[in-house]
């Protein structure tokens, strides 16, 4: 099959996929959209919103369409790092052997992974950068495709741990997860208080999605898509000369080359999704505010008035 063709199919598996999960998911389309992104360009996600906005029943709807294994991983403040990763045990024999935590599998679902003390939430960077875990010395690879998906509430602070910069900076796309408008409210209450049950069809395997991923990273891509998005990522530093006035008025740190990255790759996948052969910069605009939300730091004058991370974002575009 030539990579036209293969392009030709993925758009009509991804429609395929997207159908089976609004048979459970009402409304919420750029949130789909943008989570099967991250998965076809083999990156993490991070979906924040408040309690009952259906992200848990997202991921594991989406788990059920995969033919790949899932996990679910319930963040909480005394949870170790052993408790994912696993930890050696001593047998009969007295050896030691490694019992795989929880980590060992294609999809992790991170639930509430501000609710864990920093040097858990750190056993997850290695996992998310290397796709391996270090335990006991030994380094131990995770199974392939590997995802994680995090979910975090942003109201509630008592009891949690922020994460850091370098943990946030492996999540390809922060994904804003919203309030449904009043009919996806409606339908959401009509099909979730009856005791109908759907069955899910398995779209795509984990095999395909593999060579989806290295097909996304062979899409060619023109020089000025390329500039454009290397230029709007400079855009956010104070230490371009090119900056705009909104950037030294409200943004204390930039984003760094990873944003550069995956504004890239998530623009191939994005024109890829929609049968295009190659990205145009209307793809780089598509994918730049999850991309870019958690990478920009605020100042204070930026909260004092009223600039949203997405204000910002919508005005360097």
């Amino acid at each position: 099959m030539s990579d036209k063709e293969a392009i030709d199919r993925l758009v009509v598996q991804y429609n395929d996929l997207k159908n089976e999960i609004h048979k459970v998911i009402v409304g919420q389309d750029e949130v789909v959209d943008q989570v099967l992104i991250s998965i076809f360009s083999r990156g993490h996600c991070l979906l924040v919103g408040v309690p009952g906005l259906a992200k848990t029943l997202l991921v594991n709807t989406i788990s059920d369409c995969l033919g790949i294994s899932f996990n679910r991983i319930q963040f909480t403040p005394d949870l170790m790092p052993s408790d994912i990763i696993g930890s050696e045990v001593l047998d009969k024999e007295r050896n030691f052997n490694f019992i795989k935590g929880p980590l060992f599998s294609n999809i992790i679902l991170a639930d509430e992974i501000n609710r864990t003390p920093p040097k858990t939430q750190s056993a997850l960077l290695e996992a998310m950068q290397e796709r391996s875990v270090t335990a006991a010395g030994n380094t131990y690879k995770l199974p392939e495709p590997f995802f994680v998906l995090a979910t975090q509430n942003p109201i509630e602070q008592e009891g949690t741990y922020p994460l850091p910069e370098a943990q946030l900076d492996r999540f390809m796309f922060n994904i804003w997860v919203d309030y449904p408008n009043y009919a996806e409210e409606l339908a959401i209450v009509k099909a979730t208080t009856t005791d109908a049950v759907v069955n899910l069809n398995q779209v795509i395997s984990g095999e395909e999605i593999m060579r989806y991923q290295e097909l996304i990273r062979k899409i060619p891509v023109a020089d000025n898509v390329m500039e454009y998005a290397v230029k709007l990522v400079g855009k956010t530093r104070l230490a371009n000369e090119d900056a705009p006035q909104i950037t030294k008025d409200f943004i204390t740190w930039g984003a760094g080359p990873r944003a550069s990255q995956y504004l890239i790759i998530g623009a191939k996948c994005h024109g890829a999704l929609r049968g295009k052969y190659s990205p145009d910069i209307e793809d780089v605009k598509a994918v730049a505010k999850p991309i870019l939300r958690h990478r920009l730091v605020r100042n204070y004058r930026a909260e004092a008035e009223g600039y949203s991370m997405d204000k910002i974002i919508e005005t360097l575009l």
